[in-house]
């Protein structure tokens, strides 16, 4: 099976169920049980996924066998610096090359916009996404912030270049 990655609305059907799963997980992680639908809910209320389109960001979704498996935001901070968000591939989609694409395009969605550092928090119990940007040439760095539930901070420094997926 292939994957695709393309720009969608963050409250496409497929966007909007690939949210609550990234909300689901993230939260019964952190509180080590499932989470309630309501936890899931307050997660997504106003979490600024209305931003993730131009021109303050981008929204992609995933396919792997032409099914929604994962999601990825980027929000634009200023004229050079985005924050990655959202990032999440679906439990048995991970290992199979999708969160590496999502980055891809996210990094040429911020070139388009002009940026040239990308960075994202996370946090210590995330190991897979952990793993994924140190993979992919993120490295450790100071905290940007000090917002609830970060507790690692990743930022990526872009080369220049022309773009190699126009409209991504």
């Amino acid at each position: 099976m292939t994957w695709t990655v393309a720009p969608e609305r963050f409250d496409s059907p497929d966007a909007a169920l690939l949210r609550r799963d990234y909300y689901d997980e993230v939260a019964s992680r952190y509180w080590g049980r499932p989470a309630t639908a309501g936890e899931i809910e307050e997660g997504l209320a106003d979490d600024g996924a209305d931003l993730l389109t131009g021109p303050t960001g981008r929204f992609v979704v995933g396919r792997h066998g032409g099914k929604a498996a994962a999601c990825a935001g980027l929000l634009v901070v200023d004229a050079d610096t985005a924050e990655l968000t959202r990032v999440y591939v679906r439990p048995e989609h991970r290992g199979t090359g999708g969160g590496g694409l999502l980055l891809a395009a996210l990094e040429e969605a911020a070139r388009a916009f002009g940026v040239r550092t990308l960075r994202l928090d996370t946090r210590h119990d995330l190991v897979e996404a952990r793993g994924l940007y140190a993979k992919h040439g993120y490295r450790e760095v100071p905290a940007f912030h000090r917002r609830q539930f970060a507790e690692h901070w990743f930022a990526k420094e872009l080369p220049a270049g022309e773009l190699t997926a126009p409209g991504v």
